[in-house]
């Protein structure tokens, strides 16, 4: 690895993936001997990176706020490396049942359409989009507010296995970091950039999930969101009002990532 590579990768170490403190030492050109920078290293082990100053740092993240500086990864890393390729799929831990089966189900077809589904390894709505498009086969990308080797919550640790497994575990904080209020805000603006578009499954107006909503919109990606019933107090449903995509099912999300025509519904359905 380049000298310029390693010293990020120690920089992100010491601080903790903590970027504000690590792009200061990068302005004012901290000085960390040789022997730290090989011990920063040495202690991420079998763990894959990629740095900013690489060729293979994805090229969506580059204008990102606070593009990270490094990325910790166990799996496939070409699964982000094609941003019209990756829709992120995210929204609320404490979710309905309609908006978990509707996950489910956009996350299978997504996959059966090539798909790779990003989303964040919480419980609720992206746990139910992983889990569709994993069932059907297809690629995961969990981008975490932890070290990669540290499953949260601990209740996804079969589907954290799975995606291990098959698909990608991404972060930039370094190996053995544990989850902090803080990581999950910076995490989001990761989930936002990944992707061509973002759909929001469900969510409260003030969740973590508008944060992930606002960096996208702030970049002008498109953003779809899974309609719900008036007066629920449904971020979906704002969006939608401020000219987000109303995704009604599969095909409208199709429709949005490949201009394909949507299918006439049968008078059963309407």
């Amino acid at each position: 690895m380049r000298k310029g590579s390693d010293l990020l990768l120690a920089l992100s170490a010491h601080y903790g993936g903590d970027w504000d403190k690590e792009m200061g030492a990068v302005r004012r050109r901290e000085y960390l001997s040789k022997e730290t920078v090989e011990e920063a290293i040495g202690k991420i082990g079998g763990i894959g990176t990629v740095t900013m100053l690489d060729d293979s740092f994805p090229p969506q993240l580059r204008p990102a706020w606070k593009p990270p500086l490094v990325l910790y990864y166990e799996g496939d890393f070409t699964l982000v490396q094609r941003e019209e390729r990756c829709v992120t799929y995210v929204g609320s831990r404490d979710c309905s049942a309609y908006g978990a089966r509707m996950a489910r189900e956009i996350g299978a077809g997504l996959a059966r359409n090539g798909y790779v589904l990003v989303s964040g390894l919480a419980r609720g709505i992206d746990a139910s989009a992983m889990e569709g498009a994993l069932d059907a086969g297809g690629r995961v990308v969990a981008v975490l507010g932890t070290g990669v080797d540290v499953c949260y919550p601990m209740g996804n640790r079969p589907l954290y296995d799975r995606i291990r497994r098959s698909g990608l575990i991404l972060s930039e904080y370094p190996p053995g970091t544990k989850a902090r209020p803080e990581h999950f805000p910076m995490r989001n603006r990761i989930l936002a950039f990944l992707s061509k578009v973002v759909v929001i499954g469900e969510a409260g107006p003030r969740s973590g999930t508008a944060v992930t909503a606002n960096y996208a919109i702030g970049s002008g990606k498109d953003v779809g969101c899974i309609p719900f019933p008036a007066g629920e107090g449904s971020l979906c449903n704002r969006l939608i009002n401020q000219g987000a995509y109303l995704i009604d099912g599969l095909d409208d999300l199709l429709f949005l990532l490949e201009g394909l025509p949507r299918k006439e519904k049968s008078e059963e359905d309407k």
